[in-house]
């Protein structure tokens, strides 16, 4: 499958974007050896504000699928899981040190929040392509 490529600024420079989204909407941004990793805005549908967000231990070996943040907005809860086996190798700190609305703003607007290295940099199972994440947003069938 062929990879959309898109140019954003990450970490003060241009770099192209291999983007994926697992089912749970959280996105994963792959540049070689390394990814960026957070929320469509999609999953935070509902949610007009963060009042908490609860990290687990992000350090050593995660799994994929294992929680890394919990975002708490009144009774809504969602949480940023880990989209490949990986290390997080740093946090966003707008997220850890920022205001509850510049959070929000940031969820929104899809910043990163955690760049990880993944155990294997170049596999793609188990993740939607940017089309296919579309094709399936638009399908009814297509829920938490």
């Amino acid at each position: 499958m062929q990879a959309s490529y898109f140019c954003i600024m990450l970490h003060d420079k241009i770099d192209k974007r291999e983007l994926y989204y697992t089912h749970d909407h959280e996105w994963i941004d792959f540049q070689g050896s390394i990814a960026y990793i957070g929320i469509s805005g999609f999953k935070i549908t509902g949610f007009r504000a963060i009042q908490q967000i609860e990290w687990t231990d992000t350090t050593g070996f995660i799994s994929k699928d294992s929680p890394i943040a919990k975002f708490t907005y009144n009774d809504y809860t969602v949480h940023l899981h880990m989209p490949v086996d990986g290390k997080i190798m740093e946090l966003n700190e707008s997220f850890i040190n920022g205001e509850s609305e510049e959070v929000f703003k940031l969820l929104i607007n899809e910043t990163w929040i955690a760049l990880i290295a993944p155990e294997k940099p170049y596999e793609r199972k188990n993740l939607l392509h940017l089309d296919q994440y579309n094709l399936k947003r638009k399908s009814k069938k297509f829920f938490y």
